[in-house]
């Protein structure tokens, strides 16, 4: 957000546009959106909102509106926005944006990166060939750039595999709305498990993601009329408007890639395509919008002059041990959030090795429709432990989950929203910068705990934000930077 407060009221407009905060402040734990509450958190503190570390406070914003926003951006500094449909075979200008475009095939000879790029057009796929100096890829996870550059991922690949469900519901947003408002919702029942993520409850928008076993499942088995009877169960009660509009499989990560920066500074990593974190946390943005600004700059700085090429290997330097860090702080949020359900007796390591056993063990010998008849029973087992026999205050074991499940959240062990010592307080310590000669040599450890941001003006640190009230106008207050 502070990124965005410098263009040109990006950061104010998404503060607007955002549902207000009282909606997704809370983490809700629970066996039915309408049945009993398991545990609440809630991650804003009155300190939160007094904004004394960063003239902005955190947003839950969609990352497809934040697109629209930039999109806008783009066309009042004149850009134009160029869709498929509309392109014809003239050469590329600067200055546009083209649409829908996959770069398909890159040739770095040294003095330039000539780059193919492929698009649907009138059913058919047609390439255009683009000259440039630099080549930035920030084409996804399963960067195509990345890959036709011969840049290879280090980390922990598949830590779990799951669907995602996106639908609308109006009644599901009104009934959360009055009753249990919250940005995340983690259910569990003897018939489903899921995590909904609230995006709008005012506008009735929904992600819903379960966990995925293929080949067992494919994605057959999550049809549209699937996936709506997976989302009742979840819900607890009927709902006759759910639309489901898209779903999609996709793979959990914690990957960073061995180099952001390649062939003589002529092809650059950025965001997702240099790192792909677990989603718990949001540190896969954040990092790469994080990302996206350090290298603008420096390519800014480049091209008008007044630094040498040698500056892009700063991007480097001083991005890829963030990423790195955030990577293990991401990891470390993704088990404090399956902290949860193993306290209730569903250890998700335990049906990941069950899972692994049936498929690549002594059940790969088994056909696969006795593969899949015994890991749905297992699950099933499994989801009985969530019984309303055995999970209430009168079941001795009962009882003793809903205690020590208590103390998760009361001790905050659970899966948290706010991160104010990772997101503002790293630090660079080589790059574009002098450094301190009593500069220590490594990040400290991730803990994903620390709230207790201190801020800091070592060389490398971003640079502390304090409100100062003018004494010629004692109603007059700006904001301002300063380091020591």
């Amino acid at each position: 957000m502070e990124v965005f407060r410098k263009l040109d009221g990006l950061a104010e407009e998404i503060q607007r546009s955002q549902p207000p905060v009282d909606l997704w402040r809370k983490f809700v734990y629970c066996t039915s959106l309408t049945g009993p509450v398991l545990g609440s958190v809630d991650h804003m503190q009155p300190q939160d909102f007094e904004k004394v570390v960063s003239p902005v406070s955190v947003a839950h914003f969609s990352q497809y509106k934040l697109i629209r926003l930039l999109l806008k951006k783009l066309e009042d500094l004149n850009f134009h926005i160029c869709k498929p449909e509309g392109l014809n075979d003239e050469p590329f200008r600067g200055g546009e944006l083209l649409m829908g475009h996959e770069c398909v095939k890159i040739n770095a000879t040294g003095q330039s990166v000539n780059v193919t790029a492929s698009h649907l057009k009138e059913g058919k796929y047609t390439e255009r060939n683009i000259s440039c100096n630099i080549l930035v890829g920030t084409d996804g996870a399963g960067s195509t750039t990345r890959k036709l550059a011969g840049i290879e991922l280090r980390g922990e690949k598949d830590l779990q595999k799951l669907v995602s469900v996106h639908f609308l519901s109006r009644d599901l947003g009104q009934y959360l709305l009055n009753e249990r408002p919250g940005m995340l919702f983690f259910i569990f029942n003897t018939e489903a498990i899921g995590v909904l993520v609230a995006h709008d409850l005012m506008q009735g928008e929904f992600v819903l993601q379960m966990p995925f076993y293929p080949p067992q499942q494919s994605l057959d088995d999550f049809s549209p009329e699937t996936c709506k009877h997976l989302i009742l169960k979840l819900v607890g009660q009927e709902l006759s408007d759910i639309d489901v509009i898209d779903i999609k499989p996709w793979v959990m990560h914690a990957e960073v890639a061995e180099k952001f920066v390649s062939c003589d500074n002529q092809i650059i990593l950025a965001g997702d395509a240099a790192h792909r974190f677990p989603p718990a946390g949001g540190f896969g943005m954040n990092t790469g919008i994080q990302d996206a600004h350090n290298l603008a700059w420096k390519i800014a700085a480049l091209v008008k002059g007044i630094a040498p090429s040698s500056i892009l290997h700063t991007y480097e330097t001083e991005r890829r041990p963030i990423a790195i860090f955030n990577t293990a702080l991401s990891v470390q949020n993704f088990r404090a959030a399956m902290a949860v359900p193993a306290t209730l007796g569903l250890d998700p390591t335990i049906a990941n090795s069950v899972h692994q056993t049936i498929t690549d063990g002594v059940g790969s010998i088994l056909p696969s429709g006795l593969q899949r008849a015994i890991l749905d029973g297992i699950f099933t087992i499994g989801r009985a432990q969530l019984s309303e026999f055995l999970l209430n205050e009168k079941n001795l074991l009962g009882s003793s989950r809903l205690a020590k499940l208590r103390r998760l959240f009361e001790e905050g062990k659970s899966l948290q929203l706010q991160f104010p010592a990772e997101d503002l307080g790293f630090r660079y310590l080589e790059g574009a910068l002098i450094p301190d000669s009593d500069s220590v040599g490594a990040q400290e450890p991730p803990t994903g705990r620390r709230r207790d941001y201190i801020p800091s003006s070592d060389p490398g640190s971003r640079l502390p934000h304090m409100n100062v009230r003018k004494l010629s106008n004692s109603s007059s207050e700006v904001c301002a930077s300063f380091c020591n």
